[in-house]
């Protein structure tokens, strides 16, 4: 005769847990083999022949798999300010295959990063054009990492350790995503050149609320005709920029035969540094070593973060970074001027020609 079990019900929660644990390991098993053959970053060397088109904006692990697709021998690196420069627009002015590159609070780290990965991945470009903005003039420069989180394990060259990181809920959600695309469920989000007009649409441009954001609640306000604030030997020397060692280093890999553009984006004057400022003197000597590298790294340098037809006209931006698309395609077609012809214009001042 079988004794009666003492404690049933913790049999049964042991009974419980069992099933519990064998399902949950049994469905995240299924899930991972999933993401693993469907591979929606591109970094799986057994995934399954897929169309893979870029359908999150997730930047930072969608834009290595354009890189490692070796179907573009030219590039544009930035921030969001950059963005809108559409890479068919350069391949018509410059010739080439363009991919662009920029992110959204792309960190000069984060772009050191990409830049490292298209040298090491891509070749010797074609072209390369550099989006400078601040982050590159930040005396923090070697302690920001971006606000969005950068996977460099996507960027290294060991593709063992991009396993690692595959089992979480975004990596699924991606599958998803590209699993419906093959099916015409869902559309690519971003460009296969990484070109995606990110701005709202043209038609909902509001002048007035733009004004508001791009001064902050101020008045808007005329540029100072001021000399500039100079700073001393001393202030001079004790300046660091940890970032421009980085873009000299990554300019020094560049053979002769690739063409280097160090770009300087038209950010509004409202977001500029006010002339007569210390900020202002601040910048125009990171400007300075910034063309100082470009003359010995064989660079070209294109300012337009001045004061000009473009950065002081209000309905030109969404805010004091972002100018509109018809601007973009201006910036794009001056560049072509700027660095095939040499053209001078009021809108940027050939800094290296």
């Amino acid at each position: 005769m079988t004794a009666p079990n003492p404690h049933p019900e913790g049999s049964a929660w042991r009974h419980f847990v069992g099933v519990f644990l064998c399902v949950f390991f049994i469905g995240a098993a299924i899930v991972y083999i999933a993401i693993l053959l469907v591979d929606p970053y591109g970094v799986v060397a057994f995934s399954l022949p897929l169309d893979r088109r870029i359908i999150s904006i997730d930047q930072r692990h969608m834009y290595p798999q354009i890189v490692r697709s070796k179907r573009y021998d030219s590039f544009v690196i930035g921030s969001s300010t950059g963005r809108l420069l559409d890479p068919a627009l350069l391949d018509k002015e410059f010739g080439g295959r363009f991919a662009n590159l920029s992110m959204n609070d792309m960190q000069a780290v984060e772009q050191k990063t990409m830049i490292e990965l298209v040298l090491r991945t891509a070749g010797r470009p074609r072209m390369l054009i550099v989006g400078i903005d601040g982050v590159w003039c930040s005396v923090n420069a070697d302690k920001v990492q971006g606000m969005h989180g950068f996977p460099h394990w996507m960027y290294d060259d060991n593709p063992w350790n991009d396993y690692l990181y595959l089992l979480n809920t975004a990596a699924a959600e991606a599958t998803i995503r590209l699993l419906a695309f093959q099916f015409g469920l869902y559309k690519e989000r971003i460009r296969g050149d990484g070109y995606q007009v990110f701005t709202p649409p043209e038609e909902r441009y509001d002048l007035a609320k733009a004004r508001k954001l791009i001064w902050s609640s101020r008045e808007p306000q005329a540029v100072p005709d001021l000399a500039p604030r100079p700073l001393s030997d001393q202030e001079r020397r004790s300046l660091s920029f940890p970032a421009l060692a980085w873009l000299d280093n990554l300019l020094g890999q560049l053979p002769p035969s690739s063409v280097k553009v160090l770009a300087y984006m038209p950010i509004h004057v409202a977001a500029q540094p006010w002339p007569g400022t210390r900020d202002a003197a601040i910048e125009a000597e990171c400007k300075a070593r910034i063309a100082e590298i470009g003359r010995n790294r064989g660079a070209k340098v294109i300012d337009w973060r001045i004061a000009s037809r473009i950065t002081r006209e209000d309905s030109n931006y969404w805010d004091n970074l972002h100018y509109r698309v018809p601007i973009a395609t201006r910036v794009a077609e001056e560049l072509a001027e700027a660095v095939l012809l040499g053209e001078p214009s009021e809108d940027y001042r050939i800094v290296v020609p």
